[in-house]
């Protein structure tokens, strides 16, 4: 699939601000299941950027606009093709014991992801050494689907893990927080996917960046599940990167001086075409 993606984020203030530096990360990675074919980064008013990779591989632009501005606005567009992936073979849990030692920050508690009996809390079946990894990650799916409700409102960006587990309702940020804290204490490697979904008004969480996870599938490679659409991420899901949460690869966070007290709109519209 083809996907045209056009991502805007708008800051306006009061007063003039200036000084303002922004880390951007809205590039899609390029992978064996995608394929970027361009990327632009227009900021208004002019800009001094730079870019690098971070630890975990995205790549991450640095905007600095000296001037005083009551107005910032950043757009990313980009084009990717994405492909299809076969489905894995069948591969027992017990493959697992050799890919943890060198997958430990995958699997170690973070501050949004903190340590914790999560199977337990959301009602999880612990899977026994000759279970099917990719069964147990679809089921897995499936079931955080049903039990969790999407609401937009329910909570934010800092709304922790035991918040959530307590009423259920939330964004896809917070699908995946919960399944990387049942699937991390469970030893299944596990990390943190930001990324676009093209949706064609059929799956929630297109209306901003979206977020999955990835889980390592030992002879296959890092494979996404997404609980918040039931499915597992395909040629609709463009990556933009991953971590171990969201803070590590949130796509547009910054300071500034002056300014006041600012608002702030994100518009993301994603078309595709087979």
């Amino acid at each position: 699939m083809r996907c045209e993606i056009r991502h805007t984020t708008e800051y306006r203030y009061p007063v003039p601000a200036w000084d303002s530096f922004n880390q951007v990360r809205l590039h899609p990675s390029q992978e064996t299941r995608q394929t970027v074919r361009s990327f632009h980064l227009h900021v208004a008013p002019d800009a001094e950027i730079t870019s690098r990779k971070d630890y975990f591989g995205a790549i991450v632009h640095h905007v600095h606009v000296h001037e005083p501005h009551t107005r910032l606005i950043i757009e990313a567009q980009a084009l990717v093709d994405t492909h299809a992936q076969p489905p894995p073979p069948a591969t027992p849990m017990s493959t697992l014991r050799a890919e943890r030692r060198r997958n430990t920050e995958f699997l170690v508690a973070s501050p949004r992801v903190p340590s914790g009996d999560w199977p337990e809390i959301f009602g999880v079946r612990r899977p026994g050494q000759d279970d099917d990894l990719p069964d147990f990650m679809m089921d897995l799916t499936t079931y955080l689907f049903r039990r969790f409700t999407y609401d937009t409102k329910a909570t934010g960006v800092r709304t922790p893990l035991a918040e959530f587990a307590q009423h259920g309702r939330g964004v896809c940020q917070d699908f995946t927080h919960a399944m990387l804290g049942i699937t991390r204490q469970l030893g299944i490697p596990a990390r943190y996917v930001s990324g676009y979904l093209y949706s064609g008004g059929e799956m929630k969480g297109a209306e901003a960046t979206h977020a999955w996870v990835e889980v390592l599938i030992p002879g296959t490679g890092w494979l996404g599940y997404d609980p918040t659409n039931n499915c597992v991420a395909q040629e609709k899901h463009v990556k933009i990167g991953h971590g171990r949460e969201y803070s590590d690869i949130s796509p547009v966070r910054g300071t500034y001086y002056g300014g006041g007290r600012g608002e702030l709109d994100v518009a993301v519209h994603v078309y595709g075409e087979q």
